[in-house]
């Protein structure tokens, strides 16, 4: 008997196998799951407006709204030593014009999210003259 699995959002939108049969694999055909162990724990995102690079005064990276997903499963890696996961996902790093677009794409795929806004910068003007008072 094969079994169902239900997923937060659609089965063909990405191509992925499919419950069922192949046919051309034998002729008796060979029965096969498809469970989308990708989708069956969607995990959180993390919706925020990245801060301008500590390197450089443009804003030009903080124009732009990113959606990425949380890290699960970390470990350590025995041969390096670095910090190393199986989560593939937790690569994927999507840009937005807005937060709103970034909301509506998170919505509209079933992904939980949070919001992280951005602070504001406090500028303090200051003269060459402030360096010599006390």
């Amino acid at each position: 008997m094969l079994k169902t699995c239900i997923y937060p959002i659609q089965l063909f939108d990405r191509g992925v196998a499919q419950p069922g049969s192949a046919s051309g694999l034998g002729p008796e055909g060979r029965r096969f799951k498809s469970c989308r162990p990708d989708h069956l724990n969607m995990k959180k995102a993390k919706i925020y407006k990245p801060t301008k690079t500590a390197m450089q005064s443009g804003n030009r990276n903080s124009k732009h709204w990113i959606l990425e997903f949380d890290t699960i499963n970390t470990g350590i890696d025995p041969l390096m030593g670095w910090e190393t996961s199986r989560d593939t996902m937790s690569e994927v790093k999507l840009k937005f014009t807005s937060k709103d677009q970034a909301v509506t794409y998170a919505k509209k795929n079933n992904i939980e999210y949070y919001i992280v806004e951005p602070q504001k910068r406090k500028l303090i003007k200051k003269t060459y003259a402030d360096n010599f008072l006390k």
